[in-house]
């Protein structure tokens, strides 16, 4: 479908990238990808604590830190489909959950410089600050029906972002990761990285 297209990117992921070529400290190295290897192999576990078989990943660090080299090397491990969500191409929520049902299982879904494609900061505030104008009549509803800067931001929200986490968690099928990458880690809101969300938070640094 032509939605597939334009929000996914589903190429045939054939990046040379491994954990052996990765430059990183051996004993990270080693953790993540036990725990890789663990989470796929732990399908009964899952089913008997009843849980979805799905991990969720939070790559943070400066740019040039090796997060969509990392990406691929997870995905060359376990050889799984690497689905890559462009947010700023998504419409609205609806649009969002349509993506849902789209990547099959054994699939790695990135969605790349979360903090950048999501007005994620501004929208809370937003809200608080209406909420603090409701007691003058009318002004709440002015205030939130402002029209927003087009920009490259996408009308996405954050709960709509997290609804599709959670979507995503609860959808049945095989095992999934989901990987978000970030330059800042601190303009997140905890909602979105909390552990039950983003199992793993890897920050990954310069090589000394």
């Amino acid at each position: 479908s032509s939605l597939k297209q334009t929000m996914w990117s589903h190429i045939p992921f054939e990046h040379p990238a491994t954990f052996e070529t990765m430059a990183m400290e051996p004993e990270k190295k080693q953790e993540i990808m036990e725990d890789l290897l663990t989470f796929s192999q732990s399908k009964d576990f899952y089913a008997r604590i009843g849980k979805a078989w799905k991990r969720g990943y939070l790559l943070y660090g400066p740019p040039g830190t090796g997060k969509s080299t990392m990406i691929a090397a997870m995905a060359n491990l376990l050889n799984y489909d690497v689905y890559d969500l462009e947010l700023t191409a998504v419409k609205d929520n609806t649009e969002l959950r349509k993506l849902l049902i789209e990547p099959t299982s054994k699939s790695i879904v990135v969605i790349e410089d979360v903090d950048c494609s999501l007005d994620l900061t501004g929208q809370r505030k937003k809200l608080e600050k209406a909420t603090e104008d409701q007691n003058e009549q009318g002004k709440k509803e002015t205030y939130l029906k402002e029209p927003r800067e087009e920009s490259n931001i996408s009308r996405v929200t954050l709960s709509g972002l997290l609804n599709f986490i959670d979507g995503l968690w609860s959808a049945c099928g095989g095992e999934r990761i989901i990987v978000f990458t970030t330059n800042y880690m601190e303009k997140l809101d905890p909602a979105l990285i909390r552990r039950g969300r983003m199992d793993k938070h890897v920050e990954l640094s310069y090589c000394s």
